[in-house]
């Protein structure tokens, strides 16, 4: 706004990038209030028009794990460390399913949001930064639906310990959301050229589910099998979500720093390249 004739001031100004290191996060501050504004326009507009609503929340979990524990731990026999056969599997469905979602629709918000991009001005992290935290509150909801059905087993009396582990809970959700958000970010700036890569990820989530500990647990694998699979930063994430809540299986320290140190890395690779192609993506999508 200008203040007067002889002094202007401006409560923004809008520079060139100087560097791609330069991820303008002040900017990002300011703008904190559209961040909430498209979280909620996300969860209301998704639902806004389905019967059941928010409903859609736990019916996914619960169908999904009652899917799982017949396939796979009733035909496949698949070992679940002793934990209950369908609290096992919801633990996995729920970690898996909020870094899925972050990953999917960061992956495309170049290609749907191009429209408002090249008319408005606004920190463009600020579209994916809405995705990671609307899918947060989709987490929250099954994550209560995983608490109750912990706290029956618990009272039937089922072998869950949960120990000091679950301290790492909110880390674990951190490390969750950035590596979807870093990875996403990354896939939505190479499919400004290259729009095959929609539709790899649309599959390609999916089949990398087998690859994670989500239907087995890590010490259920061959010591060959197991070092390949520990490779995916999800691996370590998911052994100690596990583990934290139920008390089964084991802790694997060097899984858990790999998943450290690859989601942040993964993370400012997404944002360096995020922020270099943002600047002519209207150009090419």
């Amino acid at each position: 706004m200008e203040a007067n004739s002889s002094n202007q001031e401006w409560d923004l100004e809008i520079k060139p990038h100087d560097t791609v290191f330069n991820l303008h996060l002040r900017d990002v501050w300011n703008y904190r209030d559209l961040l909430w504004l498209l979280v909620r326009r996300d969860f209301v507009s998704f639902y806004k028009q389905t019967i059941l609503g928010p409903v859609w929340f736990f019916i996914q979990p619960i169908f999904t794990t009652i899917v799982f524990t017949f396939v796979f731990g009733n035909l496949a026999k698949i070992s679940t460390n002793g934990a209950p056969q369908p609290l096992f599997y919801m633990a996995g469905i729920v970690s898996w399913s909020y870094f899925a979602d972050c990953l999917t629709k960061t992956s495309t918000v170049f290609r749907d949001n191009s429209a408002i991009f090249g008319k408005v001005y606004f920190p463009r992290l600020i579209m994916p930064l809405s995705i990671v935290f609307s899918n947060l509150i989709k987490f929250a909801v099954q994550f209560i639906l995983f608490i109750i059905l912990m706290v029956y087993y618990l009272i039937q009396g089922n072998n869950i310990e949960p120990n000091w582990y679950i301290l790492l809970f909110p880390v674990i959700m951190l490390l969750m959301a950035i590596l979807g958000l870093g990875l996403g970010l990354i896939i939505t700036a190479l499919t400004t050229k290259y729009r095959d890569l929609a539709f790899v990820v649309t599959f390609g989530i999916q089949l990398a589910m087998y690859a994670t500990p989500v239907i087995y647990p890590l010490s259920y694998l061959q010591e060959k099998y197991r070092i390949i699979i520990a490779l995916n930063p999800m691996c370590g994430l998911i052994e100690t979500f596990r583990y934290g809540f139920l008390g089964t299986g084991q802790f694997y320290p060097g899984a858990f720093i790999y998943s450290i140190i690859a989601s942040l890395t993964i993370f400012i690779i997404g944002l360096v390249v995020f922020n270099k192609v943002e600047k002519n993506f209207v150009d090419t999508i």
